[in-house]
């Protein structure tokens, strides 16, 4: 994706901008979700399917392949799911 120190300057730079080749949090992320406690995961899975389907409108990452979903828990309770189309 990015090297590492290096995210600062992709995201300032507009590469994780929806329009740009690494987006990030296409519906905003979890602070625009209102941060749903307990579904915060499989909000996240909801958003990459979505994407991945090209069911999302106005914030549709142009023809996505893969997908990546993080979530962090409690102490050391931490997911990565990465779904890809096809």
């Amino acid at each position: 994706m990015l090297p590492f120190g290096e995210a600062w300057k992709g995201t300032m730079e507009g590469r994780t901008a929806l329009t740009g080749d690494i987006p990030v949090n296409t519906d905003g992320g979890l602070l625009a979700m209102g941060h749903p406690f307990g579904a915060s995961g499989i909000r996240m899975i909801h958003e990459t399917v979505t994407q991945l389907r090209g069911e999302a409108g106005p914030r549709q990452v142009p023809m996505p392949r893969v997908g990546v979903a993080q979530c962090s828990g409690a102490g050391d309770v931490t997911t990565v799911h990465i779904l890809k189309r096809g």
